[in-house]
């Protein structure tokens, strides 16, 4: 985990988040509907049982400041979960931006979503010039090393990971497509369905049994199945306890029945072993 202190004497004079800009005004346009979704998707699945959900924060589509050297330089990550950077609980205070100096945590995942135009620096594959800022795959290796990158490309339904290790990314072979990570207790994984009205392959978590972790609309539709299956066991129950009654009635009707035939042909049902 990379921790980021700089003097005291610069401390004073960085900007932070509220002087930071969030956007990049020259950027026109929204995120697409698929830049939206799956980040959405990640984040509701992405429920860790080693860490309370205060304890790491997860961001989509906002500016990353990375060098107190240079304030004004950023990436934006598709998604990033950061262990040990607490979530606000004031809404006042939510982040703008996540600014490096100010967190002092560097991401410990990033997942970004290949798009036709950065693929290229998305997979490292950009030769950075003099004088141009780090490429984003430089940032996330060499400045911030951040322990895993996750790269999706949904046109291919090709999922790649990347694991930091001395000094440089590997790329990891993923067994059926998974990537478990044992710090966070949760995976990463393809899993194929149906997110928003939409069908298709998503990154979503699982857990340590390979369990895809629902998200908050199944986790309602599993309660109200679990409460139908057992209200069935009840109904069932209640059914077997009454056909057990009726066999139990009938029984008693025919030992009656039996008595009262000895009885007619002159024979105790008493006096019988």
């Amino acid at each position: 985990m990379v921790q980021l202190q700089p003097s005291q004497s610069r401390q004073k004079s960085l900007p932070t988040m509220y002087d930071l800009p969030s956007e990049d005004p020259e950027e026109s346009g929204l995120v697409d509907e698929f830049h939206d979704f799956q980040p959405n998707f990640l984040k509701k699945t992405c429920r860790s049982p080693n860490y309370s959900p205060l304890d790491y924060f997860i961001a989509k589509d906002i500016n990353l400041y990375y060098d107190s050297e240079q304030p004004l330089w950023y990436k934006r990550p598709d998604w990033f979960l950061a262990l040990g950077a607490q979530r606000s609980r004031n809404q006042q205070e939510l982040r703008l931006s996540y600014v490096m100096w100010q967190e002092e945590v560097a991401p410990f995942l990033v997942v970004e979503l290949l798009f036709p135009g950065t693929e290229n620096e998305d997979l490292g594959l950009t030769e950075r010039k003099k004088k141009e800022r780090p490429t984003k795959w430089e940032v996330y290796e060499k400045i911030l090393q951040v322990p895993y990158y996750v790269i999706y490309d949904r046109y291919n339904n090709k999922f790649r990971a990347f694991v930091w290790q001395s000094g440089k990314y590997e790329e990891l072979e993923l067994s059926l497509g998974r990537l478990w990570l044992e710090e966070l207790g949760l995976g990463l994984g393809l899993w194929e369905g149906s997110y928003e009205e939409v069908t298709g392959k998503w990154l979503r978590f699982y857990d340590s049994m390979g369990n895809w972790i629902p998200i908050p609309e199944e986790r309602v539709e599993q309660e109200q199945q679990r409460a139908i299956l057992a209200e069935d066991d009840r109904d069932r129950e209640r059914q077997a306890k009454e056909q057990e009654r009726i066999r139990a009635d009938n029984a008693e009707v025919t030992i009656q029945q039996l008595r009262d035939r000895l009885l007619q042909l002159g024979v105790d049902p008493n006096s019988l072993p």
